[in-house]
Parts: C-alpha cells; structure tokens; sequence
C-alpha cells in the first residue's frame, strides 16, 4: 500500500513539474513572438531594444559549440574505450573511476577557474573562442567518459567471443563490433553533455567571454560572446522592451537545443538499426 502511495506521489510531482515547465515555456514564447523574425536573427546588438539583434551570439554559439563537440568527442570515446576495454583493473584505474564521477558533479564555475587559469593565462590563448571551447570541453569530457563505459557495459560479452573465434584482434574487436554497438548510448550521453555545455554561461564569462559584441568572430583566436551570455545581459537591462529580446532568445537556443537532440535520435535510430 506504502509503495503504491509513493508511486502515486511520484507520478503526480512529476506531472505538476512538467505543467510548470509547460506553462513556463508557453509564456515565454508568446513575449517572443515580437521578435522572433529575419531581423532579429541578422542584426547586431543595438542600446535599442528594437534594433537589437542576436545575430554574433548565434554565430558565437556555433563557433564554440562545433570546436567543443570536435575536441570532446573523440578524447571522452577514446578515454572510456580505454578504461572499459584496455585498463587493468586496480588501484589507479579505482581512483580514476572515483575522481571521474566526482568530476561529474562539480558545479561549471570551477571549470571557468581552471579554463581562466591554464588557457586564458599559462597558454596565452586570451579571450577567444578556442579558449572557451577548450573550457567547455573540459565541462563534458566526464559525462561522455561516463556514458561510453556504461554503453560498452551493455554490448554482450558473446559478441567479443564470436569476434575473437573468427580471428579478430583486440582493435578490430572493438572497432568493429563494441563501438558500433555502444554508439546509440554513446551518441545520448553526448547530446546531453553538449546541451549542457550550449546552456553554459558561468564558465565562459570566467573566462572573459563578452557580453556586448558589434562583430563575427572570423577565426577561433577572436573574441566571441554565445546565446546564454546574450540573454544574460538582456535580463538584466532595467528596459522591459529587453525583456521581449531575451524572451526571443530563448526560443533560439531551445530550437538550437532540439536541432542537436533531434539529430542525435535520427543517429542513434541508425545505428540500432544495424546494431546486431
């Protein structure tokens, strides 16, 4: 009766929570609605409201967004193929494992410090989009590290038998047959991770991302600003005609969100499509 009540609780927390969400996003669509067009997209920055637009943030976004998901990718695959396939199991790959998921969990501003510290400063790299994306990339690399050993976990030890029977080497095992089999839960740990990174700004503005930008950054050594960084500085504009332009921003980066989440199923359908 106990647990049946619990249930019941948890169903009905997690419908509220979701109507909240709904309502909230409702709301802020219709205060979009003014400023969502072609104007806003390709427009500059502007101390008029209505004149403002989100054009280098999106660019920004992009730019920083594109660099995080080359560097972090291939690093965080290849580190879990590693620990999962490769490491022997003792004492350095147990302190490994723990300090991973601690890593995990520690809040984006840390990782701001340490981009600010060894890119900004030891490095020489400045305020610029390599910096930030360097940044970001450190943010995510322990989620995907995370997510490829719990999909690799997942591949049937048969499958590495039957390889191994048919001559296959270590390499081609693995190459071959675990990673195409763990690539559609690889491919959702991913996406998660670069939605969060997409959704930062604490990091990047550590860093000394800009919040006022009247130009596209043409290499990853210029300045930049990003989506989250430009609606910051709209919410925080005494003007309420602002308020419009966050809103819009808003939508902007929820639809560059779904793009990206939308992409990852139609490749995690694909390969599950051909996983066995």
């Amino acid at each position: 009766m106990e647990d049946k009540l619990l249930i019941w609780v948890g169903i009905l927390i997690t419908y509220f929570a979701l109507g909240i969400l709904a309502v909230l996003v409702i709301d802020t669509f219709f205060d979009a609605l003014p400023r969502l067009n072609l104007r806003f997209l390709t427009s500059y920055p502007s101390r008029i409201a209505e004149n403002s637009g989100i054009l280098p943030a999106l660019v920004g976004s992009i730019w920083v967004g594109s660099l995080t998901a080359l560097i972090s990718f291939p690093l965080g695959v290849l580190t879990g193929v590693y620990m999962e396939e490769y490491a022997k199991k003792n004492f350095l790959t147990d302190i490994l494992d723990i300090n991973i998921s601690n890593l995990a969990g520690v809040p984006s501003i840390i990782y701001g410090l340490l981009g600010l510290e060894i890119f900004v400063r030891f490095m020489g790299l400045g305020r610029s989009i390599i910096a930030g994306a360097l940044t970001l990339s450190l943010l995510i690399l322990p989620i995907i590290v995370i997510s490829t050993r719990e999909a690799i976990k997942t591949v049937p030890e048969n499958i590495r038998e039957a390889s191994y029977a048919l001559g296959a080497t270590k390499w081609q095992t693995v190459f071959y047959q675990v990673l195409p089999a763990a690539m559609p839960g690889i491919l959702t740990g991913f996406i998660l991770a670069m939605s969060r990174a997409l959704g930062e700004s604490a990091p990047l503005i550590t860093i000394g991302a800009l919040t006022f930008i009247a130009f596209l950054p043409e290499s990853i050594f210029d300045p930049f600003t990003v989506l989250p960084i430009q609606i910051f500085n709209w919410v925080s504009r005494p003007q309420k005609e602002f308020a419009s332009n966050a809103a819009a921003g808003i939508v902007i980066l929820l639809i560059v969100v779904f793009m990206l989440n939308f992409i990852a199923i139609y490749l995690r359908a694909r390969y599950e499509r051909f996983r066995w």
